[in-house]
């Protein structure tokens, strides 16, 4: 069973990613669960195979505590964790190749807190995971903004100390200059130039940022699945070592 966490910016785009990404792999016959990581959703399109909010609502803890819609999140993960026990029993109920676990917006729990990384690791146990990090590409047409995305996708990568795949979202939202750019830039070329003057610091930072990235984010549109084949091989590569679930169907053939 492979985990495959989904963080990002709030608006990035999470929700429908999950949706459509467990369908694609519906479509290749793998067995699929969802897990709903965010106690504050109001709805979400899909069926959870798991829902926090059973747990802990958000909405809830923001009335009892008198608190803002910010802290109480960050109180809500934190009471998830005492539930661990419980939480834990019913997470080894679900039987699936992939667990696909769609993450708050708040990125701030995975990049800064530890009750981000200690609930993700309670979610995951002995099991392989990666998380799939998502870009907003139109957020990222400005090259700062790009840069920032880039350091906010490294750090969630550090705290959580899993495997990361860098994805460009909403891509059908671009034209076809915006989305050449952003490529480029993706495989180094023309970002340094396109932030104008920046000082020493910026210059080596962001010369090491491109230098660390192992691979360019993929462009993804998830209203249009485009993407998702390789996506998928990028999962299948970390987790997997490239190597497709065998279903029950490919199974009756060998």
């Amino acid at each position: 069973m492979y985990y495959i966490f989904f963080t990002g910016t709030a608006g990035s785009g999470k929700t429908t990613l999950v949706k459509e990404f467990q369908q694609y792999l519906l479509d290749l016959e793998m067995d699929t669960a969802v897990i709903n990581m965010d106690p504050a959703v109001e709805r979400v399109p899909y069926t959870p195979d798991f829902d926090v909010r059973d747990y802990v609502d958000a909405i809830e803890v923001m009335e009892r505590y008198g608190l803002g819609p910010n802290s109480s999140l960050v109180v809500s993960i934190d009471l998830l964790l005492t539930k661990a026990t419980d939480i834990k029993r019913e997470i080894g109920d679900i039987e699936a190749n992939y667990v696909l676990v769609d993450t708050p917006g708040q990125v701030e729990l995975f990049a800064y807190r530890d009750t981000g990384r200690l609930f993700s690791s309670l979610l995951v146990g002995e099991s392989k995971s990666v998380n799939v990090f998502l870009l907003d590409s139109y957020l990222a047409r400005e090259a700062r903004s790009y840069v920032s995305l880039l350091l906010l996708s490294s750090s969630v990568r550090f705290k959580l100390g899993m495997p990361q795949i860098n994805v460009l979202s909403k891509v059908d939202l671009l034209n076809q200059r915006e989305l050449h750019q952003l490529l480029e830039w993706g495989e180094g070329e023309g970002l340094v130039d396109s932030l104008g003057v920046i000082d020493d610091y910026s210059y080596e930072l962001v010369k090491t940022l491109i230098e660390s990235l192992e691979r360019p984010p993929i462009p993804l549109s998830a209203n249009k699945r485009d993407g998702f084949d390789e996506l998928y091989a990028e999962v299948q590569r970390i987790v997997a070592s490239g190597e497709d679930f065998a279903t029950e169907e490919n199974n009756s053939r060998l």
